[in-house]
């Protein structure tokens, strides 16, 4: 019978005690709310990739993103009720590219007609002036350290939570104010990465994978570019 213990006990609390939640861990799953939230903070912030994919409640609109970040740029997909188009941002260059619809509506304020400019960019990667209201509303979708920062916040006390595994990763999760300050679910498996979060106040889930895998970008053919010159919207 001593044997026996002997040999389980790297894997069990003691001879007939319950299975050690961390054995095989990172360790994480021991520490402080706080510590955890900080070391997956710390983990994001030192990935030079990551993919986002989820709903993101901004300024009021509710956009469905799924984006491939890295430190010089980002490409992916952004939803609104409206419209949906795609992002692409190489170095300080910005491309967007959406169908007539959406330009319709960007130039809606201009004079002029906006629905034969709208047609000369729908279906086109614009390269967005960095001057241009456009540039400014959509580059965070673009910027991993700005859209981290923003994001990863939670509010309130922060507590640790249920143990549950994310696409089969063993995650650990850190409530802000019981839930109500959002909630940050962080692999208990390798690097301590945040693998899912739920937004304060209902604004949005996002997930988070992909962390450190290469992010091929390049800037589109220039028979699919159309260079708007200083501005692009037909408002602000």
């Amino acid at each position: 019978m001593g044997a026996s213990c002997a040999v389980l006990a790297a894997a069990l609390t003691g001879c007939g005690g319950e299975e050690d939640p961390d054995a095989g861990t990172n360790g994480v799953g021991k520490l402080p709310a706080s510590k955890i939230e900080s070391k997956a903070r710390a983990a994001a912030q030192r990935a030079d990739t990551v993919r986002l994919s989820g709903n993101v409640v901004s300024q009021g609109r509710t956009y469905k993103l799924d984006m491939s970040l890295a430190k010089d740029g980002a490409k992916g997909e952004l939803t609104t009720k409206s419209a949906a188009f795609q992002l692409l941002r190489v170095g300080d260059a910005l491309y967007l590219k959406a169908n007539a619809a959406f330009w319709a509506g960007e130039k809606s304020g201009a004079q002029g007609a906006p629905n034969q400019a709208a047609d000369k960019l729908g279906g086109k990667y614009v390269k967005v002036p960095a001057t241009d209201p456009v540039y400014k509303r959509f580059s965070g979708f673009t910027d991993k350290d700005t859209l981290l920062a923003g994001l990863l916040g939670l509010h309130g006390k922060l507590t640790t939570g249920d143990r549950s595994d994310i696409n089969g990763v063993r995650t650990i999760r850190v409530a802000g104010g019981a839930g109500s300050g959002g909630t940050l679910d962080v692999s208990l498996e390798g690097t301590p990465y945040p693998l899912r979060l739920h937004r304060a106040g209902g604004a949005g889930v996002v997930r988070l994978a992909d962390w450190g895998k290469s992010v091929d970008l390049k800037a589109p053919a220039k028979n699919q570019v159309v260079d708007y010159g200083s501005k692009i919207a037909g408002k602000g």
